[in-house]
């Protein structure tokens, strides 16, 4: 007998009277009848489906029209304002970059939310948004219009401006996003770290 199994039975004997667990009578369960065609068809379609609000939460409801060469601008309360005057002069590094050349107002939608959705997770601050200007066009300036409208709709962007002539002037948009839940915290703790 090894040393162990030794030693747990004298623990056990210095236990007194050791019973087993009374086990529980198991009902058995019965197969209900295999469901009909129409119920799984219905079932499988109730479980892939999402609601397009939950795919893609930008509204597509009347869209206000913007001219090519005027900016685009937005800024959320508590945002102060020498970090959005950095953001609007080009100051911070643009660490990732969406390009919505030859995309329909569709894919741009989603592509746009994909986007801000993955910048948030890989921890971007600063991204860029070439959507074009749109001139020459029958509907000039549709993208800018579309991304003018959505970004103040997404939680995670904090403020947007054009771009500066360097990174595509009125064709393009910087984005300042929050900050992900992980590097919030970081920075909290090193802040703590100072007191």
């Amino acid at each position: 007998m090894s040393s162990d199994s030794k030693l747990f039975k004298d623990a056990l004997g210095e236990l007194g009277d050791v019973k087993p667990l009374v086990q529980e009578r198991r009902v058995t369960l019965r197969k209900e009848s295999e469901p009909s065609e129409r119920i799984l068809r219905e079932r499988r379609a109730a479980a892939t489906r999402l609601s397009e609000r939950e795919m893609n939460p930008l509204s597509g409801e009347y869209i206000e029209l913007v001219a090519p060469w005027d900016p685009i601008e937005f800024k959320r309360d508590g945002v102060q304002n020498g970090v959005y005057r950095n953001l609007r002069l080009g100051k911070y590094t643009v660490d990732a970059r969406l390009d919505l050349h030859r995309h329909s107002v569709e894919m741009a939608r989603s592509a746009v939310v994909e986007f801000v959705r993955d910048c948030v997770e890989a921890d971007v601050r600063c991204a860029l948004i070439t959507h074009g200007k749109g001139e020459g066009r029958k509907q000039p300036a549709l993208l800018k219009s579309c991304i003018n409208h959505w970004l103040p709709q997404l939680h995670e962007v904090l403020a947007f401006h054009s771009a500066q002539k360097q990174h595509g002037g009125m064709g393009a948009t910087y984005l300042l996003l929050r900050k992900s839940e992980r590097k919030r915290q970081e920075n909290l703790e090193r802040h703590q770290r100072r007191f």
